[in-house]
């Protein structure tokens, strides 16, 4: 995933990432595929926001044509040894073109819509899809939910720590979030340490906070249907998405799952 507000340690070390968020079990990509399967998009495939390429590489094995996109050149290079099979190529989530009706669907997973902090962002992102997209193509998302953090604090202001063991040495990631209630964005510093002796370095990021109904409008406003807009379950949220499971008819919890048709162009 491509942090578009700066250097991001995970970013320039791909690897890292992934030790740091493993997916043994390929849930994100299964969820997609089975997101596609069920709405019946055709077999063109933009990942857009890829990172590491391993979803990009699950979906294309199930037999789709998938180019995976990111911003980060780091990325991509990981991802054409790691994970081949797909088309990898540099773009910018926040206004990209990759050619006319060339896909028969988007994919955003991880929050990545989400580095589109402002409305002409998000609008330059709906653009893009909506010129990409196939009549009838789906645009499949899966992000943190705006509305969760509306009266809850329990993910807030406290810091969180997460340790993990990578190439020998064990590294420590310590997150404080934050809400920055004028520009609407979810704030995130964090702190890496580790063993082996290197300096601390400390990050910062954030993500839109987007709403259901906010979510809709912009949609709607580019020409989108929404078909599914829900909580749970997904690839990261407990328990897990499981194959079979149906949506929820709440949008609540601190995920928000998006399956939405281009109905016309505007």
């Amino acid at each position: 995933m491509n942090d578009a507000t700066g250097d991001n340690l995970l970013t320039e070390n791909p690897a890292l990432y992934e030790a740091r968020f493993p997916d043994a079990e390929r849930l994100a990509g299964r969820w997609v595929v089975d997101r596609l399967l069920r709405y019946g998009a055709g077999p063109r495939v933009l990942d857009i926001g890829c990172g590491t390429g391993r979803d990009a590489a699950y979906v294309h094995g199930t037999g789709r044509t998938v180019v995976g996109a990111d911003l980060s050149e780091t990325m991509l290079e990981y991802a054409r040894l790691h994970h081949p099979g797909p088309e990898y190529t540099r773009a910018d989530l926040r206004g990209f073109d990759l050619g006319q009706g060339s896909f028969d669907a988007v994919v955003s997973l991880d929050s990545a819509l989400l580095y589109c902090h402002t409305n002409e962002e998000l609008d330059a992102f709906l653009a893009s899809c909506r010129r990409c997209l196939a009549p009838g193509g789906l645009l499949v998302a899966e992000m943190r939910n705006g509305a969760f953090f509306l009266g809850r604090t329990e993910l807030l202001d406290t810091p969180t720590v997460n340790v993990f063991t990578w190439q020998g040495v064990v590294h420590r990631s310590t997150t404080t979030l934050y809400v920055d209630r004028a520009a609407q964005l979810l704030r995130r510093r964090r702190v890496w340490t580790s063993d082996d002796g290197a300096p601390p370095v400390e990050q910062h990021s954030a993500w839109r906070l987007l709403f259901p109904q906010e979510l809709r409008r912009f949609l709607a406003a580019h020409g989108f249907e929404v078909l599914g807009l829900y909580d749970r379950p997904g690839p990261r949220t407990e328990p897990p998405w499981r194959e079979g499971d149906l949506p929820a008819a709440t949008a609540d919890a601190d995920r928000l799952h998006l399956v939405a048709r281009l109905t016309h162009d505007r």
